[in-house]
């Protein structure tokens, strides 16, 4: 379609790094069933369910309104050939698109919501199958219309602009498609490439597939020497943050066994997702595979290396936190399996969905009256499905974006202090999501994944900064320190990590290199000892990381969580020193959608990550928290 967003990436997907190992712990519903097993939908309070009545009262009304999307897509070829006739014709065929994105994007949000809360109910997995494909045959149907609109001369295209009213709206979007005329296609390869795009992403579902269903861990002893486990995803994220450190040691090594195994395989996979990269960048004319990523949002190079070489010139404070780290342990040698430990285990304190409600309120005062009562809003007009229940999606996300309806979250709410941290980044989103719908039009009414963590790592760090001031002891305000360390090491640190090895990969690869798991392990685990430092003793496991990271598969995806968390940690430090007029210009943000480039959406609300500011402000940060740890433990 015109706009250029995939409708699934309209539902953002959180995978909020500060707590990567989110659905990883064992907790205590309080609504659990006697039995052990996890309640059914009619156990939960229906004021903690979401209200997908809100998007269509009755399947009926999806099925209708499916039929209406599905017989208008043969309507586009009335457009066709004739966008550069009229200004008429033109804005005819962009209000026709429209309408069929709304609707679209509509279908997808109810589809997928009800898929998640049920996993197993075929009814909803066929429905979330055929919007799918749905979706992507209106992309196919669409996909001339960025190339015609390019054909028409400029001086005409802005003569229809100046005299039909009706399309100064898409001013902007109109600047933004002649900005990338030289990477646009003729409108049968703009077809072929639509059409190509599943194929294009066989690498990431293979990988998927093997990572999620068919990848076979092996058992281990429990902690402290119980019967044995078989490791999962979920049970090596908690083992990490276990103080049994032989038990840390089994499980991360028998999580990496699979991965070494497969290592054929899985470089197979890899090479093929970097060759996918590189058939769309050579077939849009882009130098790089980094550049046709980057250029999609219009993101300068110089902001990626910016991030990566500023990161590299000051390492000093991960390592200070890694030797920190090892001390506080009383260990001979610091492992990657040492890294998450708990340092103050005796620290345990449960939190009720109902009194996190309360301290979201409280720690996010300073953004303003009317963001605290559009939080309220969300709180009491079930806009968030809380609880783990049988057959649910795991994890946490906001649904973001969908034209004319409200956002929606879901938790699996587990009474931990990670809840909390999560609720208050999946709100960041779905307050972001929720100004946008209702300050822009549609062709507007999305953003950049660029900006897409700033308002939820913002809403983290008030949160933070909001529970170390009402720490009731000094270990409980050690304990969040250390969760902002962490969060720092994870967010920030591991992620500029991975996109600087991201780069490297793909550079290579396209300077015609070859790529064998002996490489990719050499050079993962050379970095991995440059940003840990000395202390760290690089075990061969970690070196095989490059086969277990999806991220790997999004293609200059990951470099935008530290840029986001580096952007928010400067926001925030505004708001609180500025008040009102910063908040102004937070909320601004918020608003803005895609009405301007990601890049001069955040130099409008203050912050510009071109320049090394907002970079260095993370490392100073984590050095006066380093500061306040080591001052505390002294006393």
């Amino acid at each position: 379609m015109f706009n250029r967003k995939n409708i699934k990436n309209n539902l953002v997907r959180s995978v909020l790094a500060l707590n990567l190992l989110l659905n990883l712990f064992s907790g205590n519903l309080n609504i659990a069933q006697n039995n052990g097993e996890l309640p059914s939908r009619s156990d939960i309070p229906i004021d903690q369910t979401w209200n997908i009545a809100d998007i269509y009262s009755t399947p009926d009304l999806w099925e209708n309104d499916f039929k209406l999307l599905e017989s208008s897509i043969e309507n586009y070829k009335s457009f066709r050939g004739k966008l550069g006739s009229s200004s008429s014709e033109l804005l005819k065929c962009l209000k026709f698109d429209d309408e069929n994105g709304i609707r679209v994007s509509r279908l997808y949000l109810y589809a997928s919501l009800s898929k998640d809360l049920d996993l197993g109910n075929a009814e909803n997995q066929a429905r979330y199958e055929r919007i799918s494909a749905l979706a992507s045959n209106l992309s196919a149907a669409s996909s001339f219309i960025r190339p015609e609109i390019l054909d028409i001369p400029e001086t005409k295209l802005w003569e229809f602009v100046k005299n039909e009213d009706g399309l100064k709206i898409y001013d902007h979007q109109l600047h933004d498609l002649i900005r990338t005329k030289a990477h646009t296609l003729s409108p049968r390869e703009e077809e072929l490439m639509a059409l190509s795009s599943p194929v294009r992403e066989i690498p990431y579902s293979v990988f998927g597939m093997f990572n999620n269903a068919d990848i076979q861990f092996p058992m281990v002893k429990g902690e402290n020497n119980t019967d044995e486990i078989k490791i999962s995803h979920g049970r090596y994220g908690a083992a990490l943050f276990s103080t049994d450190r032989d038990y840390r040691k089994r499980v991360y090594e028998g999580l990496y066994k699979p991965f070494k195994e497969y290592k054929n395989t899985l470089i197979a996979l890899f090479n093929g997702n970097i060759k996918a990269s590189m058939f769309n960048a050579k077939a849009r004319k882009y130098e790089s595979t980094r550049a046709a990523s980057l250029d999609a949002n219009n993101i300068p190079l110089a902001v990626y290396d910016n991030l990566v070489n500023t990161v590299n010139q000051n390492l000093e404070p991960l390592h200070r936190w890694g030797k920190l780290k090892k001390k506080i342990l009383g260990i001979d040698s610091l492992h990657a399996y040492d890294t998450y430990v708990t340092l103050f285990p005796g620290v345990k304190k449960e939190y009720s969905y109902e009194q996190s409600k309360e301290i979201l309120l409280k720690a996010l005062k300073p953004l303003g009256e009317d963001y605290l009562k559009s939080l309220e809003l969300a709180f009491n007009n079930r806009w968030i499905d809380v609880h783990e229940t049988k057959g649910k999606r795991s994890g946490a996300y906001s649904s973001g974006v969908s034209y004319g309806v409200h956002p929606y979250v879901l938790l699996n709410w587990t009474n931990q202090l990670n809840d909390v941290f999560t609720f208050a980044h999946e709100m960041g989103h779905n307050m972001h999501s929720y100004y946008t719908e209702k300050n822009q039009p549609y062709p507007y009414a999305n953003y950049s994944i660029f900006v897409a963590e700033v308002a939820s790592t913002a809403n983290e760090a008030l949160l933070l900064d909001y529970l170390i001031e009402n720490a009731e002891t000094k270990e409980e305000k050690m304990a969040l320190i250390e969760n902002q360390l962490t969060g720092m090491t994870l967010t920030f640190f591991r992620q500029t990590r991975f996109a600087e090895y991201e780069q490297l990969v793909h550079q290579k690869t396209e300077s015609g290199e070859a790529l064998t798991p002996e490489l990719l392990c050499k050079l993962y685990g050379d970095m991995y000892q440059k940003y840990w430092g000395p202390e760290m003793v690089v075990d061969d496991e970690e070196t095989y990381t490059w086969a277990r990271i999806p991220h790997f598969y999004y293609n200059f995806y990951v470099y935008q969580y530290a840029t986001s968390y580096a952007a928010s940690q400067e926001l925030v430090a505004q708001i609180k020193k500025e008040g009102q007029p910063a908040i102004d210009r937070f909320l601004s943000f918020l608003k803005s959608g895609s009405s301007k480039y990601p890049i001069d959406v955040l130099k409008t609300a203050g912050v510009d990550m071109t320049s090394p500011k907002p970079i260095l402000a993370v490392v100073n940060k984590m050095n006066e928290l380093l500061d306040k740890l080591e001052a505390l433990l002294a006393e």
